[in-house]
């Protein structure tokens, strides 16, 4: 007979099961609810500069930053939210204007409307009645996950995420967003060491999402027509920008994210760097080579060794190591004297066996553990602790460290392992813990550094180079560079890729390490040139890699050194052309490399190229990036182009370029102007007293036009001060010939020419000019370039290269120059 206890536990079971399956049930009836109740409309309040509605699940701000931007922000009650980190907190205004219908909202700027629809709630978004893109589900928030998705058009094109070896079209993809240091990479990464939130679609749109958290973006990949980004916390926002072309779209972002400050003059130049130089000794040795084979130089990088006699135990030391380097202040104003800058690496990790372990732990300077006391954890320099940049107590202690060094003479600083390169998600930062705020560490570092040199020393630009930030970044003078690369052809392929996604995203800058980084067990030397040449033509010109092959030329045998000071001079003689570039970028957010899709939107083909570029708006450059090379198969945009080393032309789809080790593909826009002047021992000898424009003459250019911005190089904000001189310069094709006009516009600045002597080369000329007049005087045509050379003004005709020369006085008055057949 069973027992009365058997039988109850039978009862009470069959209760329990009963209740669970009532459980889940009701579980998954309440789950089905929830994925079957749309978000709707309750009830909205415009305020003067937003609009906010309220949902079913909460709210939403859409807050106009410019014309056509606008950041859009939803808010759950009991969701924490982190400040904006991409946005330039400036004063804003953007009129906009709300229309209530039936089922929709319709808020709108001048160049951007919102459509906001109310049942089912979402949001749908178009630019001048073109539609750029709609949220499909919208916000969401799932368990610890939260993020957006949006919907994607058939043929929509998608470029962005950072740093990433994925092609330039990045639909299909799904990515982490951690910044995240890959080392020896080559010809494909999905994860580097610097991730951007943001894409930039065919459709002409930007989507950014201010969140620093880690998280993911899915561009197609698991639903392909939907976009989505999660993140495990961090803000819940987005911006939405619109342009009419990309340029604009590009101006219109970094009016929002801010623009990237006009760096130092020397920036421009060429840098000596190593990992690492040891000694004063050394590095002094090194700046005297460098001045002993003819090779100009503006700055000297010392990695870590500046403040260690070994790679592990000395991080987070930061002050010089006197056995080493027993004179660093009289070294760096000895250098300083020849015209060489001192730039230092520093990171943000101190070790507990560092001479300021005790110190930082004092001044409450790091980031905690989650009992409260010093977070420390074991990487491969030491056991160390994390400097808290979130916290005004680390951010004070880590500058009174630079303010010291400053004050020493110390011209520029080198950011390294700030993505954190190590990071526990136990951490605990000031405004939350390490996985809510991992992307924006770099980010808060380079303001802290920024700002707070520029309110010690407002007249001086700053110089920073980091590994890592977030979108934003930028406008603190971050310097991005691509990370420890390997020194091989599959390192050098992928560099072009890198640094136009990040130009798209405000990072102008980004560049390579000349030569490759990482590994290599012999001198390459084809490899070694290919990669300097190609550095003529990208922002910052820094060969840098581990010592064992030295990354410096001077170093290196006489024929890579004989081609590599020709190109390094070329650079120099470039400066008017890269310098301009640069105050380009610091207005309008345009980047120094383009892609060439720039050129010819229609066609779509173009936005998938990764071979070549733009480099600024007159040159085409397509890298050599394989061994034994004799030609380049090089895609155009459209026009004419002239090959800048023998004036050959190329026009139509491709060009087959002949090349050797001493060229690679660089192509000259029909109707240029470049402007070069003489070379130098480094850049505070520039001067534009000695001007040569090259003109590039071809019956398709009818009209065209050129301009070179100068200022001193150092002062910050020369621009807007009216401490500059743009020199403008315009051409027009007509019956008889070509005219061409000179202007000024600017107050000058300290040391700027009062005359300069210009020599216009006028290629593609075919035959001796019938007159040459200037401002109505005619000028003599000379029999040869010894004459010219012997004139203050006059022309003449080389027959064998199909080149007129005129030379001539011009001061600050506009001038006018008339050239006939």
């Amino acid at each position: 007979m069973m027992s009365k206890f058997f039988l109850r536990g039978c009862a009470v079971l069959l209760l329990l099961c009963s209740a669970a399956a009532n459980a889940s049930t009701a579980a998954n009836n309440s789950a089905a609810a929830q994925k079957k109740a749309p978000r709707v409309y309750r009830s909205h309040q415009l305020h003067e500069h937003s609009l906010t509605i309220a949902t079913s699940d909460g709210s939403v701000t859409l807050t106009p930053l410019n014309s056509a931007a606008m950041e859009v922000h939803y808010q759950r009650d009991g969701l924490k939210q982190l400040p904006s980190f991409a946005i330039d907190k400036k004063t804003r205004s953007a009129e906009a204007s709300l229309k209530d219908e039936k089922d929709q909202l319709v808020y709108r700027t001048s160049g951007l409307t919102a459509i906001i629809h109310k049942s089912p709630f979402h949001i749908d978004y178009r630019h001048n009645g073109r539609p750029l893109v709609g949220e499909e589900l919208g916000f969401f928030a799932r368990e610890t996950m939260r993020g957006f998705r949006f919907k994607l058009g058939d043929d929509e094109k998608l470029l962005g995420g950072g740093e990433r070896v994925l092609g330039m079209d990045r639909r299909g993809q799904r990515f982490p967003l951690y910044n995240k240091a890959h080392y020896g990479y080559t010809t494909e990464s999905s994860q580097m060491y610097f991730s951007l939130p943001a894409v930039l679609s065919s459709n002409k749109y930007i989507l950014l999402f201010d969140n620093s958290a880690s998280g993911n973006m899915d561009l197609g990949a698991s639903d392909k027509d939907v976009l989505q980004f999660d993140a495990v916390a961090g803000r819940t926002s987005y911006v939405i920008v619109a342009g009419d072309n990309y340029p604009q779209l590009i101006a219109n972002y970094v009016d929002v994210t801010g623009r990237q400050p006009l760096p130092p003059r020397w920036a421009f130049g060429n840098f000596a760097s190593r990992f690492g130089y040891h000694t004063e000794k050394e590095v002094r040795a090194t700046v005297d080579k460098f001045a002993e084979e003819d090779f100009p130089l503006d700055a000297v990088v010392l990695d870590l060794y500046w403040f260690g006699p070994d790679i592990q135990g000395h991080m987070g030391n930061l002050a010089w190591d006197k056995k080493a380097f027993p004179e660093p202040q009289k070294m760096m104003a000895d250098f300083k004297q020849r015209g060489i800058n001192t730039i230092l690496v520093t990171e943000p990790f101190v070790l507990t066996t560092s001479k300021r372990w005790d110190d930082a732990v004092a001044h409450n300077a790091l980031a905690h553990n989650l009992a409260g006391d010093p977070k420390r954890f074991d990487f491969y320099f030491g056991n160390t602790g994390l400097i808290d940049v979130f916290s005004k107590d680390g951010r004070d202690w880590f500058w009174n460290i630079y303010h010291g060094l400053l004050e020493q003479g110390v011209a520029g600083w080198w950011g390294d392992l700030g993505e954190p390169e190590v990071h526990p998600a136990d951490t605990v930062h000031a405004i939350g813990m390490a996985d809510e705020v991992h992307n924006a560490y770099g980010h808060r570092w380079a303001q802290m550094l920024y700002q707070r040199q520029s309110a010690e020393q407002p007249a001086r630009r700053p110089f920073i180079m980091m590994r890592a930030g977030f979108p934003g970044s930028q406008r603190y003078g971050m310097i991005p560079w691509t990370g420890d690369v390997s020194r091989a052809w599959g390192g050098l392929q992928p560099q072009v890729e890198l640094s136009l996604q990040m130009g798209l995203l405000g990072f102008g800058y980004t560049h390579s390490d000349l030569g490759g980084f990482a590994g290599g067990d012999k001198f390459d030397r084809e490899l070694y040139l290919r990669w300097l040449e190609y550095g003529v033509f990208q922002p910052v010109y820094r060969p840098h890699a581990q010592e064992e092959i030295a990354p410096e030329p001077v170093f290196h045998d006489r024929t890579t050194r004989d081609i590599a000071r020709k190109f390094i001079k070329l650079r120099y003689r470039l400066l008017p052309y890269n310098y301009t570039l640069a105050f380009d970028n610091s207005q309008t957010g345009m980047p120094l490399m383009r892609p060439l899709f720039f050129e010819n939107e229609n066609d779509p083909a173009l936005m998938d190229d990764k071979d070549a570029y733009l480099w600024g708006h007159d040159f085409l450059v397509a890298p050599v990036t394989a061994a034994g090379v004799d030609s380049v198969q090089v895609k155009l945009p459209g026009g004419v182009w002239f090959d800048y080393w023998n004036d050959d032309q190329y026009s139509g789809d491709s060009a087959d370029v002949a090349v050797d080790l001493d060229t690679i593909p660089v192509l000259v826009r029909a109707g240029a102007f470049i402007p070069t002047v003489a070379g130098m021992a480094n850049t505070r000898e520039y001067s534009s007293k000695q001007l040569s424009l090259d003109y590039y003459a071809h019956p398709t250019a009818v009209t065209s036009s050129g301009k070179v911005y100068e200022d001193d190089g150092v002062t910050a904000g020369a621009f807007a001060r009216g401490e500059y001189q743009m020199l403008h310069f315009n051409a027009a094709r007509n019956a008889d010939g070509i005219d061409f006009a000179f202007s000024q516009e600017g107050n000058g600045y300290r040391d700027a020419p009062a005359e300069r002597s210009v020599t216009l080369k006028i290629h593609n000329w075919q035959q001796p000019p019938a007159a040459v007049a200037i401002g109505g005087q005619a000028l003599p045509i000379l029999s040869s370039e010894k004459d010219l050379a012997d004139k203050q003004s006059g022309a003449w005709f080389d027959k064998r290269v199909h080149q007129l020369q005129i030379k001539f006085n011009w001061s600050k008055a506009p001038l006018k120059l008339r050239v006939k057949h």
